[in-house]
């Protein structure tokens, strides 16, 4: 419990951090790998973190968020990402296609795009790291053994 606390706090000051800054630069970046990400160290240099590492070299940074989060958090999509009065906002959700109501999304803004994103990434990490055992789409529903009703409509 006490390394998800600890790594609670990294992401704590790696967001504040990212909210400040007003440029993404190559070594901010390799900071929030290191700090944020699991599976792009174990990786090393396969063909996914390798065009990660071509979109930073290129300062294709939005393109370079949005592969970190298809690689590090493969089931949070984006939901939305627009700009409004001077900020972006970037939603992300498990569940896009529910509406926003009833969707357990976790947003973030910043001045730049790929901040916004970043920054809704690492949010996203802090929410998987803090959620209690793994979560499904589907609902688990118990057997019973006393009736069986058929519900096919067959008409």
């Amino acid at each position: 419990m006490a390394y998800a606390a600890e790594h609670a706090d990294w992401l704590d000051r790696l967001d504040d951090e990212l909210r400040r800054v007003t440029a993404l630069v190559p070594e901010l970046f390799c900071r929030v790998i290191a700090e944020a990400c699991t599976r792009i160290p174990v990786l090393g240099k396969a063909e996914t973190a390798a065009r990660i590492d071509r979109l930073v070299e290129a300062g294709a940074w939005t393109d370079a968020v949005f592969a970190l989060i298809e690689l590090e958090t493969p089931t949070w999509k984006l939901r939305r990402l627009i700009y409004a009065d001077g900020q972006w906002l970037c939603s992300l959700s498990r569940q896009p296609n529910l509406p926003v109501d009833l969707d357990d999304i976790v947003e973030a803004s910043h001045e730049a795009s790929a901040l916004a994103v970043l920054r809704a990434f690492v949010e996203a990490r802090r929410r998987s790291s803090t959620a209690p055992g793994t979560m499904s789409a589907v609902p688990r529903v118990r057997p019973t053994s006393d009736q069986i009703i058929c519900c096919d409509n067959f008409a």
